[in-house]
């Protein structure tokens, strides 16, 4: 049965008390309340991302085109946001960033717990990410059950075989706490699914969409970041823009982009 007490209203049911009272600038900078609040949303978008995907999965696993078709526009929707937001960010001089970037101190992006169980959804499978968090800690179990959970590739791999497709047994049935290898017994599969031009194919071209949202975002972070600090270290010792380059064009569907040559 729905709550319909009377005393809920607009803001208890948001829970703005809590929400409008998390921001706490550590200067007297006018900017830096701005770099705050666009972290926090983009974390809210994390969670958000993580529940759509975990859906996704449930759909696709199902062998629901409609619902994972659906569920796919939304999340490509979101990324969009994400997107735009950096040209908020970008509002920020390099003079109004540095004026409080020495009150981060050691906390860095490279901590977003969610950011790091985001990229386990999607495929990451990189031991190293847990240098910035302490064994024992709940950041890093949530993170090491993410990896040890199947990617959203996984989930697709299962799905095309819903539809009927010959997906090799050693692609179902692989260590889901190791990288993924492109195969190209899976490519096979993925141009017969192509050939075919249903649902699979509108699937499939919908993760491809996601694929190069990823990469959309993260260029325009890394733009970001050397518009406003240049070659300088990161915050929290991290490289900067250094590292991010070398994330831009990471794919999370490698075979769906090694079969366009074929097509």
């Amino acid at each position: 049965m729905t709550d319909q007490h009377p005393s809920l209203t607009y803001s208890s049911y948001l829970a703005l008390d809590d929400l409008l009272a998390a921001q706490h600038p550590r200067s007297d900078e006018h900017d830096e309340l701005l770099f705050i609040v666009i972290h926090q949303v983009y974390e809210l978008w994390f969670k958000q991302l993580l529940h759509e995907i975990g859906g996704l999965q449930v759909h696709l696993e199902a062998g629901d085109t409609p619902h994972a078709l659906h569920t796919l526009r939304r999340v490509l929707t979101i990324l969009k946001v994400i997107v735009a937001q950096v040209d908020v960010l970008e509002t920020m001089t390099p003079r109004e960033f540095t004026s409080f970037r020495g009150r981060l101190d050691a906390s860095s992006g490279f901590q977003s717990e969610q950011f790091r169980e985001l990229e386990a959804a999607l495929g990451r499978r990189d031991r190293r990410v847990f240098e910035h968090y302490p064994e024992g800690t709940p950041g890093r179990d949530r993170i090491a059950a993410a990896m040890a959970r199947p990617s959203l590739l996984d989930s697709f791999l299962r799905y095309l075989r819903t539809q009927g497709y010959d997906v090799p047994a050693a692609a179902l049935e692989r260590d889901l706490t190791a990288p993924w290898e492109p195969s190209e017994d899976v490519q096979r599969v993925l141009l017969a699914a192509y050939g075919d031009d249903a649902g699979a194919a509108q699937v499939a071209e919908r993760l491809v969409d996601l694929d190069e949202g990823l990469q959309e975002w993260r260029y325009r972070h890394v733009k970001m970041v050397e518009r406003t600090i240049g070659a300088k270290m990161g915050t929290g010792g991290s490289a900067g823009a250094s590292y991010l380059w070398t994330t831009v064009t990471r794919s999370a569907f490698p075979d769906l982009w090694a079969i366009r040559s074929q097509m």
